[in-house]
């Protein structure tokens, strides 16, 4: 093979070598063949498409529906749930529960009123005695030595007035005939006067000592029950003596009257013109479940403390058969009456905010609306409600500081009955008044020495 280069500097080839400028055109696809090709076209972008489509789906939809629970949870967040209860008619008559102390009819303490040794006691605690029985007799050597002396001097001036009283009349009528003088009679008239008076005086010492003498018998002023006894057999004690002092200077017997008992209670203020003679009025306690002592008012302080802001009511129980003592924690009924009775609700109920006090009700379309009530009784678990509360009312039972007025909430009624409050005895139940605080005793009386 030949080469030759042209004049334009190409290089040119045989023929034998050069391949043509375009390549052949393959053979003609039939059409049953292009069909197939077509139709395995068609199921390879179905095949792709339905992947696509699962693995959208699969990505986006739990994404939707987590999306549609936290939508739901927060509008089940804000749609509280609360219980809805009804207003119940308040009582004409009250059963106001207060805690009561009782106290003895009379409580004295038993002073010596003259010293000596305890020769002898006859009552002990739990002792019941009678009035004027003799408790304990004393031993008073020295009393006994001053009285004897004292019964001396006065024989003594007895025997001294005698003679002077005998000197004068004789001198009176030696008077009479000029046989002394005027001057010499009076004298001894004066000296029988003198005389007279110093026997009185020892009379009246003799009866003094002998009333101290009297009281080595120490006996009960009243009927009555020995709550303390302080003395022993040869133990010294002292005439007086004071409340806190051991047994030789202090209270030798402590006793109280017990048939018959005070019961006091402290009133709340509200509740204070409510309480009057009329009242009836009854004692419940621990150790005697369901008995019931009945009482009556006997007085009130007409005042109220300016401390606690009660009003202090002695109730008079009769207590022949010994079941209540003195001492004890009892509850305390009072029958009150009021002349327009409210609605009640539970204290749980109300709100307390700045304003005034409130209520949370619901309304048809499961809204929230507050209230403004006033307060009429307050029965402390409940109250009563003077005005602002209407008896159809839905009021949430127990609503949080949170509520608010508008607020969309999810309402279920429950039920509260008013007359089944612990204790009750009317036909509206019981309101109790609970004090932290324990009711202070009275003052005992003053104290009582030796024998009535």
């Amino acid at each position: 093979m030949s080469m030759h280069n042209p004049p334009d500097g190409r290089v040119e080839t045989s023929a034998a070598t050069e391949k043509p400028e375009f390549a052949p055109l393959p053979p003609q696809a039939t059409p049953a063949a292009m069909r197939r090709s077509s139709g395995a076209r068609r199921l390879w972008g179905l095949g792709l498409g339905a992947l696509a489509l699962t693995l959208l789906c699969a990505g986006i939809v739990p994404r939707v529906v987590a999306r549609q629970a936290q939508a739901a949870q927060v509008e089940a967040q804000r749609e509280l749930r609360v219980s809805t209860i009804a207003p119940t008619p308040a009582p004409a008559i009250q059963d106001l529960m207060l805690p009561g102390a009782v106290a003895p009819w009379a409580d004295v303490a038993i002073y010596a009123r003259t010293s000596g040794y305890v020769k002898q006691w006859f009552a002990d605690i739990g002792s019941h005695v009678r009035a004027a029985q003799v408790l304990a007799r004393l031993d008073t050597p020295e009393l006994d030595a001053q009285l004897r002396q004292a019964r001396a001097d006065e024989a003594t001036a007895q025997a001294n007035y005698r003679f002077a009283n005998s000197t004068a009349q004789r001198w009176r009528t030696m008077l009479q005939t000029r046989s002394v003088s005027q001057q010499d009679a009076d004298a001894k008239a004066s000296d029988a006067a003198a005389k007279l008076a110093a026997l009185q005086a020892a009379q009246a010492n003799v009866s003094r000592l002998s009333e101290l003498v009297s009281y080595q018998s120490v006996t009960a002023p009243f009927d009555g029950v020995v709550s303390a006894r302080n003395v022993q057999v040869g133990a010294l004690v002292t005439a007086g003596g004071a409340p806190g002092l051991p047994a030789a200077s202090g209270e030798l017997f402590h006793l109280e009257q017990t048939d018959r008992l005070r019961v006091y209670v402290d009133v709340p203020q509200d509740e204070a013109n409510g309480v009057t003679r009329d009242t009836q009025v009854w004692i419940a306690t621990e150790q005697y479940p369901g008995r019931r002592f009945p009482g009556t008012i006997a007085r009130d302080a007409n005042a109220l403390d300016p401390v606690s802001r009660t009003l202090r009511v002695e109730i008079d129980v009769d207590n022949r058969d010994g079941a209540l003592l003195p001492g004890a924690y009892t509850q305390v009924h009072l029958a009150l009456k009021s002349n327009a009775p409210g609605l009640e609700l539970p204290a749980s109920a109300l709100l307390f905010r700045p304003d005034g006090v409130s209520i949370a009700t619901v309304d048809a379309n499961e809204k929230v609306a507050l209230r403004r009530v006033s307060i009429g009784r307050d029965f402390g678990a409940y109250v009563e409600i003077a005005s602002g509360l209407s008896p159809g009312d839905r009021v949430i039972a127990n609503p949080g500081d949170a509520i608010s007025d508008g607020q969309r909430v999810r309402s279920s009624p429950a039920s509260w009955n008013a007359g089944s409050r612990a204790g009750a005895s009317h036909e509206a139940g019981t309101k109790s008044v609970e004090s932290g605080q324990a009711i202070p005793m009275p003052s005992r009386p003053a104290a009582t020495s030796g024998k009535a």
